[in-house]
């Protein structure tokens, strides 16, 4: 008995042989040993101004003891934030400290870019932890936060897109059907 098989069969089950191969191939364990809860690190205040110093901090058990720890500031400019009195030319907006006895971060200031705007991310990282972040909103000069939000341009635009995604999707259904009638 001969099983016959079509090519769109032969195709899906290939595909499947290689997906089920893909999943069975064991990921690397993550390097993370430490898994501090969410919201171990803080940043105050959470909104602040252009220029305006702020103070992050991670709570005890966030890091291994007397560990190095990275700290990374992402945003508009955030290369131009200053850790402490130090400024860095560099673009990465990073900062190496070392955590507490019991795993803390102590108070680190860090003073935002004079043309700081929008959302800033703060992390910390280190080899045995996967760290936290924190983030602090910068207000304009007349106090008002940025809009965060989309805008009625920007639905035009994801609707046009969702018209081709669903006119592509019907031209894949008809062009199927058609050759399963011509065979």
């Amino acid at each position: 008995m001969t099983l016959r098989l079509s090519r769109l069969t032969q195709a899906s089950v290939v595909a499947a042989i290689a997906g089920a191969a893909v999943l069975a191939v064991a990921a690397p364990a993550q390097a993370s040993s430490i898994y501090p809860p969410s919201g171990a690190c803080q940043v105050s205040p959470s909104t602040a101004t252009a220029g305006e110093t702020l103070v992050f901090t991670c709570d005890n058990g966030t890091f291994a003891a007397n560990e190095a720890v990275k700290i990374t500031v992402t945003g508009e400019n955030g290369s131009g934030a200053t850790f402490g009195f130090v400024r860095f030319a560099v673009s990465t907006g990073a900062y190496d400290t070392t955590s507490g006895a019991a795993g803390q971060l102590a108070s680190t200031r860090i003073t935002l870019p004079s043309d700081a705007s929008g959302i800033y991310n703060i992390a910390a990282v280190s080899a045995s932890s996967a760290g936290s972040t924190a983030s602090v909103t910068v207000a304009s000069a007349d106090g008002s936060l940025p809009s965060t939000g989309g805008d009625i341009q920007t639905l035009g635009l994801w609707a046009g897109g969702a018209a081709l995604v669903v006119a592509g999707g019907a031209v894949a259904v008809a062009a199927a059907a058609r050759r399963r009638r011509t065979h």
